[in-house]
């Protein structure tokens, strides 16, 4: 998934304009978006509108509210009978989190007929200052779709002003939280998901901030609003000539007998840059582009 494009679970109007919009994938938000008193509201229209989906569109992601709240509960017994394809964990503290989501949804599976497993967790794992702590705890999970990060709770839980400075780079501490993000994703062998861009007006910020994640290793990004979609696809699907780049790696390597390391055009190519060159075609797969 490239792009990921929140849409509150109370608004009709957003949900169906979400799936003109491009996005790879919706979440369907019952949290933060959602009022307290729109949440039973939302429940019942994110179900539906999972339940009533057309073949061959968006992946839908539902985001509940985090473990803590106790909403979770009713989140999940709302919309598990629709099958979405996954489900997003705010405030994610821990490998610990991520098992107890897992467990609950093993049994609305069961529940609802759904094969054992079918459900992906997307966690987003450092709203608070305990689950930037906690990102040396994930590892492979077999429901583990991706992992992304959120850098708003988190200056609201630490305290922070603001998440960048006046040159528009994030502070130290959301530099961390980016930079866990990613060391967990590789260490779970998962995608790592970059966060939203609240200045959704700004094009050129925001391009440059995506192409600064795709540089460092985000093969996707949310979105909070549509006009962000095209971007993004653009942004994170590879190029043609990145593509014949990586498949001129991949071929050399082959013709040699997968060796340590290849001469190309007179640079030097080790196995390194052949496991970057596999990934980026799986990209390019992904995105219909190889």
């Amino acid at each position: 998934m490239r792009s990921l494009l929140f849409v509150p679970g109370d608004s009709e109007r957003k949900l169906d304009k979400g799936l003109n919009s491009g996005a790879d994938a919706l979440i369907l938000d019952l949290e933060d978006s959602v009022a307290a008193a729109n949440k039973p509201a939302a429940r019942e229209l994110s179900r539906d509108f999972v339940g009533n989906r057309r073949p061959g569109g968006p992946t839908i992601v539902v985001r509940v509210n985090d473990l803590t709240t106790g909403l979770t509960d009713d989140d999940l017994a709302a919309v598990m009978a629709a099958r979405p394809d996954a489900i997003m964990l705010p405030k994610c503290c821990g490998y610990a989190d991520l098992e107890h989501l897992s467990a609950k949804l093993r049994v609305h599976e069961a529940d609802h007929g759904i094969e054992d497993g079918a459900t992906r967790i997307i966690p987003i794992i450092t709203e608070t200052g305990a689950s930037v702590l906690a990102g040396s705890t994930y590892r492979a999970h077999a429901r583990l779709g991706a992992l992304t990060w959120g850098a708003e709770d988190l200056s609201a839980d630490i305290g922070a002003s603001a998440t960048r400075d006046e040159t528009g780079a994030y502070t130290d501490v959301f530099k961390l939280a980016r930079a866990v993000t990613l060391l967990a994703a590789s260490a779970a062998q998962a995608a790592a998901i970059d966060t939203v861009f609240p200045n959704f007006r700004d094009e050129a910020a925001f391009r440059k901030d995506c192409m600064a994640g795709i540089r460092d290793g985000f093969t996707g990004r949310m979105a909070i609003h549509p006009a962000q979609v095209p971007v993004i696809n653009e942004v994170f699907t590879p190029s043609a000539e990145a593509v014949a780049h990586a498949r001129a790696v991949i071929d050399a390597f082959a013709a040699a007998g997968n060796p340590g390391v290849v001469g190309i055009d007179g640079a030097m190519y080790d196995r390194p840059h052949l496991r970057r060159a596999e990934r980026l075609i799986a990209r390019a797969e992904a995105a219909g582009t190889a």
